[in-house]
């Protein structure tokens, strides 16, 4: 059962109908590479993003929603994971976290001084 066609609105061109049973348009003018539409790599390009070699070791996360209880995370590739719940205790967090880059095995030389 179709649905009657609605009448065309001042001013707006007619919209073309497609039946489901056709495939789309190819579209003209070229378009991916047949190694691409197969899911071959044509070329494999290499990293564009060039860094200075640092990269992210410890993470903090502080959550304050207004009304609620503050909260912090304190995450390290070191192994440390501490949560902090409440006013006190998350500032307390904050405090250690700042502390933990100079104590960090991972930020740290084989003599000791700090990076």
């Amino acid at each position: 059962m179709s649905t009657p066609p609605r009448p065309r609105l001042e001013g707006h061109p007619p919209t073309p109908r497609l039946s489901i049973a056709e495939p789309a348009p190819a579209p003209s003018g070229g378009g991916a590479a047949k190694g691409v539409a197969e899911g071959v790599p044509i070329a494999v390009r290499p990293d564009q993003q060039t860094g200075d070699g640092r990269y992210p070791i410890a993470w903090l996360s502080i959550s304050a929603p207004r009304g609620a209880i503050p909260t912090a995370t304190s995450v390290c590739e070191c192994g440390r994971n501490l949560f902090a719940a409440g006013h006190r205790k998350a500032q307390a967090l904050i405090a250690d976290h700042t502390d933990h880059k100079t104590r960090c095995p991972l930020r740290t030389h084989q003599e000791g001084a700090a990076v």
